[in-house]
């Protein structure tokens, strides 16, 4: 199995990103993660195709928290696995478990949105006990049904397209506009097509039949929060081409929900912490607080 690593100049010029690197391992790979400040845990999982960066907005509204954010294998700073059929869900799974076993972490608030949904509220699920509150942003736990027609076609585009551009897919996927600088910032793990596998996979992942890869897991968590009387924050965007509207599932499902509707964030696309990062930061201290109106 051929690794690839980026080269760290690609990292230099980054804006507002000064964060310390971390690396756990995992089988013979190296994960990166950044890790700022100290307290109670929040672990934040990114998603399709973006990594830590999309949280450097969390970090100083919570500031009085330990702020943790992994780069999942094949994204941000942690290993490239060449092969696109090399990335499973179950690789994905293993490597969190792994994670927050390396780092003793528990009585996390767990934050999740897109792909770190599907992956972290299904790590919730097999380990309740490690988890004390959970934050659902933009996200959804599929049961392997028939995918739409959009979404199929985006799996193709992932699949095929001969430079399958970070930047650009969370410049299309945003209400608001997103700089060329920050653009960057999000392509910079990917040097050329041979980094892009592990984005060219999740999309493919995404299961559409009863017995794909994740189907059970997803299930059990399900199951998991139904029966969840911990706290539970559930927000999401109002102009996500992909998942505004489906926040009421989350809502309904989860008998820790706060409040008696989820929190819409106005004005923001698929990339909610992009566009409107320090605001859901505010909530999410409020909520950790007890103090959310």
């Amino acid at each position: 199995m051929e690794v690839l690593k980026t080269d760290p100049e690609r990292y230099r010029s980054i804006p507002d990103f000064p964060f310390k690197e971390n690396y756990v391992d995992f089988e013979n790979l190296k994960m990166h993660y950044i890790d700022e400040g100290s307290g109670e845990v929040i672990l934040a999982l990114h998603g399709e195709p973006t990594w830590s960066y999309l949280y450097r907005k969390f970090i100083p509204v919570l500031k009085d928290y330990r702020f943790i954010a992994p780069d999942m294998i094949g994204f941000g700073k942690s290993d490239k696995i060449v092969g696109w059929r090399n990335y499973t869900f179950d690789l994905h799974f293993r490597s969190l478990k792994n994670f927050i076993d390396m780092l003793e972490l528990n009585d996390i608030t767990l934050v999740v949105q897109d792909w770190g949904g599907l992956l972290g509220l299904s790590l919730l699920g097999e380990y309740p006990e490690r988890f004390k509150r959970v934050v659902i942003l933009n996200t959804f736990l599929p049961k392997g049904k028939k995918l739409p027609w959009y979404f199929r076609l985006w799996q193709l585009y992932a699949k095929y397209h001969p430079a399958l551009s970070a930047g650009r897919i969370v410049k299309f996927a945003s209400f608001g506009k997103i700089s060329k600088e920050v653009r960057k910032a999000y392509d910079s793990p990917f040097p050329s097509k041979k980094y892009k596998d592990g984005a060219k996979a999740f999309p493919q992942l995404v299961p559409s039949s009863p017995d794909d890869e994740g189907v059970d897991r997803m299930l059990k968590a399900r199951k998991i929060l139904s029966e969840w009387k911990k706290p539970a924050l559930i927000m999401f965007s109002d102009k996500d081409p992909v998942f505004s509207g489906l926040e009421g599932f989350f809502q309904k499902l989860i008998p820790g929900s706060i409040g008696e509707k989820p929190i819409i964030i106005k004005g923001a696309g698929h990339f909610l912490q992009e566009e409107k990062g320090g605001e859901i930061a505010e909530k999410i201290k409020s909520f950790m607080r007890g103090d959310l109106e």
